[in-house]
C-alpha cells in the first residue's frame, strides 16, 4: 500500500463487494460491516488477519481497530484460543446429549463472573437479550421493557428493533410495548416506573457507555428496580471483559438479576451468555413447580470449539492481564490521537471518546455538529495511510508501534480535516458519497 499517496483503490474488493451484494442482502452479515459505512468504493474486503493487522483481497495490509466488531479483543488467530477450539475439532462439535465440556465451560464462566449463579450459552447477544427480557416478564407477570434509550442496540427482536427507524416488518402493537428511560436520570426512570405502574417488567440498560456511570447510579438504579418489582438486566456485550473480567458489574460493585455477554467472550468465535440469579435461571430449567419459561435452547449453543475457544479466553484474560493491556493501549492511542489533532487545529473537531478500552471518535463540522461528510474525508485518509478504524477500540494484540504509526496517520488525516474546515467544504476530500448511519428508514 502506499501510505503517503492522495488514493487509494481497492479494484479486487470493488469486485468482491459486487459479488457480496448479488448473493447476500447489505452485502455483509452485520449492517454495521455494510460497505455505506466506508468511503466510496473504499470498503476492503478482508482475506484474512493476525494479530492486530489485516490483509484486504487487494493485498494491502491494515492496523485495524474495532476488530470484529469489539469481539476480536486478543486479536485474530490468538495462539491460545485457535489451540483451545482445535484440540475439539477431532472430538466432535455437535451431540445428541450434553458433553462434560458444558459444565466446565459453565464453571469457568461463573468463576469469572462470580456476581451469577447460573448461566446458558448461545450464539449471539440478539438471542440471550431477547431469552432476559422473556424471562423477566414470565417472572413478573408484566407486559412492557423499559431500555434506556441511550444505547443503540440491544437485539434484531422485534422488542427492539422496532424502537429504531428500520421497524419496517415489526408490528406497532409490539413496539408499543417498549419504552425508554434516559441513562443517569434517576426521576425519569421514577417517572416512568409510577406512569405505568405495575407494567414494566424488566429495566435493560448497558452499565456503562462513553462517559463513567454519575456517582452512585447504579446502585441507585438497583434500588430502584427492586422498589418497583423490576428484573435489572445489564447489557455486558462490551463492557464484558474490556471493563473487567466479571464485567461493569465486578468492576462497579452492582449485581443485577440478569446479565448478557458475548462478543469479547469468545475473540471471534461465536458464543454468547445469560447469566443470572438462581431463582430466575432455573425458571427456565426442569427443577422448579412454576410455569416452564422457555429460555434458550440452540442446536448450535453449546457447539464444543467454541466453549473451548471461550474457556480459553477467560484464562488468557486472568492470565494475562488482559482488560490492564487494554486499557493502557487505549490511554496511549488516546493521548496520541488528541495530541495529533491539537497541533493541526482541529481538537475540538476530532473528538476521542469512551473508556480507554473502548474508544471512538468524533467527527464534528465547522459548527461542532456531527457530519458524516467530515467522517468520510477522515476515514478516507486512515485507510490511505494503512489503519482500518470505524472505531479506536483497541485489542491486545497491538503493539506500541502500532500505536504510533497510528497517530502518524491520523496527523496526516488532520491536517486535510484542517484544509476541509478552512474551506468550510469537505467535498473535495470525500471521494464521493458520505458515509452512512447504519440506522436509516430508506436506503
Amino acid at each position: 500500500m502506499d501510505h503517503s499517496g492522495e488514493e487509494i483503490r481497492l479494484p479486487r474488493s470493488r469486485q468482491a463487494n459486487e459479488r457480496l451484494h448479488a448473493l447476500i442482502p447489505g452485502g455483509a452479515h452485520t449492517y454495521a460491516k455494510g460497505d455505506d459505512q466506508y468511503p466510496e468504493d473504499l470498503a476492503p474486503v478482508i482475506s484474512h488477519g493476525r494479530g492486530a493487522h489485516v490483509w484486504d483481497v487487494d493485498g494491502n495490509r491494515y492496523i485495524e481497530y474495532g476488530s470484529g466488531l469489539r469481539s476480536v479483543s486478543l486479536g485474530h488467530a490468538h495462539p491460545r484460543v485457535t489451540e483451545a477450539a482445535r484440540r475439539e475439532l477431532d472430538r466432535g462439535s455437535n451431540f445428541v446429549r450434553p458433553s462434560l465440556l458444558e459444565a466446565e465451560a459453565a464453571e469457568r464462566f461463573l468463576a469469572t463472573v462470580p456476581t451469577a449463579e447460573m448461566v446458558k450459552f448461545a450464539k449471539n447477544g440478539s438471542d440471550v437479550t431477547t431469552a432476559a427480557v422473556r424471562l423477566a416478564r414470565a417472572a413478573t407477570g408484566r407486559p412492557r421493557v423499559a431500555l434506556c434509550g441511550d444505547h443503540p442496540f440491544f437485539s434484531v427482536d422485534d422488542w427492539f428493533i422496532g424502537t429504531t427507524p428500520m421497524s419496517a416488518g415489526i408490528p406497532a402493537a409490539i413496539t408499543e410495548l417498549t419504552v425508554s428511560f434516559p441513562y443517569g436520570d434517576l426521576a425519569a426512570t421514577e417517572e416512568l416506573l409510577l406512569r405505568y405502574e405495575g407494567e414494566i417488567a424488566c429495566l435493560i440498560l448497558e452499565p456503562a457507555g462513553h462517559a463513567e456511570p454519575p456517582p452512585g447510579y447504579l446502585h441507585a438504579l438497583r434500588e430502584l428496580a427492586d422498589r418497583h418489582g423490576c428484573v435489572l438486566i445489564f447489557d455486558e456485550m462490551i463492557t464484558g471483559f474490556r471493563w473487567s473480567e466479571a464485567g461493569a458489574q465486578g468492576l462497579y460493585g452492582v449485581v443485577p438479576d440478569l446479565s448478557t455477554f458475548g462478543k469479547a467472550l469468545g475473540n471471534g468465535f461465536a458464543v454468547s451468555a445469560l447469566a443470572g440469579r438462581r431463582e430466575l435461571m432455573e425458571r427456565g430449567g426442569l427443577r422448579h413447580s412454576g410455569d416452564r419459561v422457555f429460555l434458550l435452547s440452540t442446536t448450535h449453543g453449546a457447539e464444543t470449539h467454541s466453549l473451548a475457544a471461550a474457556m480459553a479466553v477467560q484464562t488468557t484474560y486472568v492470565e494475562e492481564g488482559i482488560t490492564e493491556r487494554l486499557h493502557a493501549l487505549g490511554e496511549r492511542l488516546a493521548a496520541g490521537v488528541r495530541a495529533a489533532a491539537d497541533g493541526m487545529g482541529v481538537g475540538e473537531h476530532v473528538v476521542v471518546r469512551g473508556r480507554a478500552s473502548n474508544l471512538v471518535f468524533a467527527t464534528l463540522d465547522e459548527n461542532g455538529r456531527p457530519s458524516q461528510e467530515y467522517r468520510t474525508l477522515f476515514l478516507r485518509r486512515l485507510l490511505a495511510g494503512g489503519v482500518l478504524a470505524p472505531s479506536f477500540v483497541v485489542s491486545s494484540a497491538l503493539g506500541e508501534d502500532d500505536i504510533d504509526r497510528t497517530v502518524d496517520v491520523v496527523a496526516q488525516a488532520c491536517a486535510v480535516y484542517r484544509k476541509a474546515l478552512d474551506a468550510a467544504d469537505p467535498t473535495p476530500w470525500m471521494g464521493g458519497r458520505a458515509v452512512k448511519p447504519v440506522f436509516r428508514r430508506l436506503v
